[in-house]
């Protein structure tokens, strides 16, 4: 990967523990979960260790028992982010498998609400790229059919923001949209203070301007701001999306299913928003966040950051800004078995 800057992180690497279930009958589904820079070995460990031992014997038809099973068999590691992206692995297989074994799409075996998906970028957007590199990679994007480009903000001050996304909206006009992030870097007053120099450059949404565990300086925030809010990415569990609702706190929810544990809680996450009015734009994982946004009504957004290319022998479909998931049974990655191999870290985990 690239060097990738944000308010309150440069980071160049990811990791991507893959896990694969095979039942009794051969059908095989393969799940996957993500890390930011380290962390991926924690997650094998609490898999190895605590949860997939559990797995054996576990029923494609009864996956909402699966997923309670193995969370309460390390309940006193819950809510967080190792149990939850380390449940997600074990889930995401578990769906991929029930879909193979039906031969049902991810998108339609979850509702199917929608054949595709408005495409954005965040490629082109970090915060330590130059206003002309931003501007150069939002035209481009434009040019190539994107909808929309989303904009790291944070700069130390609030006008160096407002310049830099100032030069892009001159550069890509009034249709296309707009988001900004600011990665939980800003204090309350500096939230309030850049939603208003930002308000009259029409932005779809401020992403994560807060600590995410601060549900009431983002009611505050909302309650206070021109812009929509958006929150989600580095929320763990139903439970806080409810919290951040019922209390008013966001405008856009953003569930990442490698974060909220899997498809399973992923869905409640979704129908829960769509209870409130509230739309859903996932976190990353494009791959698979296509089917998932199809398959609700509320679905809004897939966010395009190529995350899985050198490891895998198909791409993301994307045609006249929209991202289109696959028709074929399952999750709709083809993985690239071989390119896996060459990149992996440790030898594979098997339990039997």
């Amino acid at each position: 990967m690239t060097q990738r800057t944000d308010a309150i992180q440069s980071f160049v690497s990811q990791e991507t523990p893959i896990l694969t279930l095979t039942d009794d009958e051969g059908h095989v589904g393969t799940g996957y979960t993500y890390t930011i820079g380290s962390g991926g070995s924690s997650i094998v460990a609490l898999m190895r260790d605590h949860l997939l031992p559990r797995v054996i014997g576990m029923d494609t038809d009864t996956l909402e028992a699966n997923w309670r099973s193995l969370l309460f068999g390390m309940h006193a590691l819950a809510v967080g982010p190792i149990s939850s992206l380390a449940l997600a692995a074990i889930d995401i297989a578990f769906w991929d498998l029930r879909c193979v074994r039906t031969g049902i799409p991810l998108h339609r075996a979850v509702g199917g609400a929608h054949d595709r998906m408005p495409v954005y970028t965040t490629e082109g957007g970090w915060l330590h790229l130059s206003a002309e590199q931003l501007v150069d990679d939002a035209v481009r994007m434009r040019e190539r059919g994107f909808q929309g480009a989303k904009l790291k903000i944070g700069k130390p001050h609030h006008t160096e923001d407002r310049d830099r996304l100032s030069a892009v909206r001159a550069a890509v006009g009034d249709t296309f949209q707009l988001m900004v992030d600011a990665n939980q870097g800003l204090r309350l007053d500096d939230a309030e203070r850049r939603s208003r120099t930002l308000a009259d450059l029409d932005l779809a949404w401020i992403e994560e301007p807060l600590a995410a565990d601060d549900i009431g300086a983002h009611a505050r925030l909302a309650a206070a701001s021109p812009v929509p809010i958006a929150v989600g990415e580095s929320l763990y569990s139903v439970s806080q999306f409810k919290d951040y609702l019922h209390a008013g706190a966001c405008s856009v929810v953003q569930v990442d299913v490698a974060r909220i544990g899997g498809i399973t809680p992923w869905l409640k996450v979704a129908h829960l928003a769509e209870a409130y009015n509230v739309p859903v734009a996932p976190h990353f994982l494009m791959e698979l966040h296509v089917a998932l946004a199809c398959g609700v009504p509320n679905g809004q957004w897939v966010e395009h950051i190529p995350q899985l290319e050198t490891i895998t022998s198909t791409q993301l479909e994307v045609r006249d800004g929209y991202a289109y998931p696959s028709p074929g049974p399952g999750i709709g990655i083809a993985w690239d078995w071989d390119a896996i191999q060459a990149k992996q870290l440790d030898s594979p985990i098997l339990v039997s």
